[in-house]
C-alpha cells in the first residue's frame, strides 16, 4: 500500500525485535520494490506507541520529508493512503488520524474519536472509554507534519516535569521508593500523550476510512484478513487472482496461486484460499478458506479447511487438517485459553508431517512435528 503513495521515497520499521527476525523480510522488499528504501531501527527498550517514532526522529528527518506517514503492523485494511493524504494536505493540520465506523457495543475496546463531520476536525481523543462517546475508532494509520516532534517534544518535557513533580510529593510524604523510573520517564503513549492533546489543541483531522479494516490480534486473524484481501483483490479485478480454466482446477471465489506453485486439474480451490510459492496440490484436493505457504506438499484427496499450513509442511494421502470457521471478530481473539486450544483455526507450523489419513482438528502444532494419529482441541509442542 505504501508503495502507491505518490512520492513516497522511505520505509522504516520501528521494533523490539533482533534485527535478524526482520532480515529475510527486508530482503523481499528490496527485491519487490526496487524503488524504495527498507530499514529496520531497534528500540534499545520499550519506548511505547509514540516512543520509538520519536527516538529515531532524526534518521526519519534525514530526508526532509514533508509528511510522515505512521502504520501500526497489527492490522489489515484497504489502506486508503493517497486519498488520507489528500485530506491530510488540504486541511493542513498537524496531523491526521484515519477512523473506521465500528458497532457501538464494541467502541469501548478502540480508541474513539468525535468527529465534526463537516470540518473532520478530531474533536476529542480517548483510549478505550468506559462510557460511549463515539463509533468512530482508530484504525492506527496516522499522516503526520514533520513539526510532530517538536509536538512530541514538549509532550516529552511535560511528561518529565510530572514525574518530577510526583516524586517531589511522595518523598514529601515519606513515601518515596528509590526505583529505577528512567523507562517509564521515556516512553511516550502515542495514544494518551500525543493523539489527546493534539484534538485538545484542535491539531487532529479525522479521514473516515469507508474499506475494509480489521485488528490483527492473534495468528487465527490472518486467515479472515487474508480473505479481505482477496476480496478486494476481486473487487479491483486484479490479475494476480486464479481462474477456472478447463485445463486447470476449479476455483471458487478469491483465489491467489503462486506461479511457482502446482495444482492438480482436478482440485476444488477456495474460496479465499492463497497457494504460495513452490507448493504441490495433488489430484482431488479440497481447500477451502486457507494459507498454503512455501514449499507446501499436500497429497492426493486431502482435505485443508479454515487452516493455516507452514513452511514445508506435507499432508498424507486422505489427511484432513480443519479449523472451525471465523465467522466475527470475537471469534479470534484468542486461540488459545489457558493453555487449552478454543474453537478456532487450525495452524501447522513450519515442517510439520501430517500421515495419510489423519484429522487435525482445531489444533496448533509447532514446527517439526510428525503426526500419525488423530488430534483435536489441542496445542502439540
Amino acid at each position: 500500500a505504501l508503495s502507491q503513495v505518490r512520492d513516497l521515497k522511505e520505509i522504516i520499521l520501528i521494533g523490539f525485535f533482533e534485527d535478524y527476525i526482520f532480515q529475510p523480510f527486508l530482503s523481499k522488499c528490496y527485491e519487490e520494490f526496487p524503488g524504495l528504501s527498507f530499514k529496520y531501527l531497534r528500540e534499545y527498550s520499550q519506548l511505547g506507541t509514540a516512543g520509538g517514532f520519536f527516538h529515531f526522529r532524526d534518521q526519519i528527518l534525514r530526508g526532509s520529508p514533508k509528511n510522515i506517514f505512521m502504520l501500526y503492523t497489527d492490522i489489515c485494511c484497504s489502506f486508503p493512503l493517497n486519498d488520507l493524504l489528500t485530506q491530510h494536505e488540504r486541511h493542513g493540520r498537524l496531523g491526521t488520524i484515519m477512523v473506521t465506523k465500528v458497532d457501538r457495543t464494541s467502541a469501548h475496546l478502540y480508541g474513539c474519536v468525535v468527529v465534526d463531520l463537516e470540518t473532520k476536525m478530531a474533536e476529542h481523543y480517548v483510549e478505550k472509554p468506559e462510557t460511549y462517546i463515539s463509533d468512530m475508532a482508530s484504525t492506527g494509520v496516522f499522516v503526520f507534519d514533520q513539526e510532530i516532534f517538536n509536538f512530541m517534544a514538549r509532550a516529552m518535557e511535560k511528561r518529565a516535569a510530572e514525574f518530577e513533580h510526583e516524586h517531589a510529593r511522595e518523598s514529601a510524604y515519606g513515601r518515596y521508593e528509590d526505583t529505577n523510573d528512567t523507562q517509564d520517564v521515556n516512553r511516550l503513549r502515542l495514544e494518551q500523550d500525543i493523539l489527546r492533546a493534539m484534538a485538545g489543541d484542535k491539531k487532529l483531522s479525522a479521514f473516515l476510512c469507508t474499506g475494509f479494516w480489521r485488528q490483527i490480534k492473534s495468528a487465527a486473524s490472518a486467515v479472515p484478513a487474508n480473505a479481505l484481501y482477496l476480496q478486494k483483490a476481486a473487487k479491483d479485478s486484479s490479475v494476480t487472482l486464479a481462474k477456472s480454466a478447463p485445463e486447470g482446477p476449479e476455483i471458487t471465489g478469491s483465489v491467489y496461486i503462486h506461479p511457482s506453485a502446482q495444482v492438480h486439474p482436478t482440485a476444488r480451490i477456495g474460496p479465499n484460499v492463497s497457494i504460495h510459492a513452490r507448493a504441490v496440490v495433488g489430484p482431488g484436493v479440497r481447500i477451502n478458506d486457507s494459507i498454503v505457504l512455501d514449499n507446501v506438499h499436500i497429497k492426493d484427496n486431502a482435505a485443508v479447511l479454515h487452516a493455516i499450513v507452514g513452511w514445508d509442511s506435507r499432508i498424507g494421502k486422505w489427511g484432513r487438517v480443519e479449523g472451525s470457521k471465523v465467522t466475527g471478530t470475537d471469534d479470534i481473539d484468542e486461540v488459545t485459553h489457558s493453555g487449552v486450544k478454543v474453537n478456532s483455526i487450525c495452524i501447522l507450523g513450519e515442517d510439520v508431517q501430517v500421515k495419510d489419513e489423519v484429522f487435525i482438528r482445531n489444533s496448533i502444532v509447532l514446527p517439526h512435528k510428525d503426526l500419525a494419529g488423530n488430534k483435536h482441541n489441542e496445542v502439540i509442542m
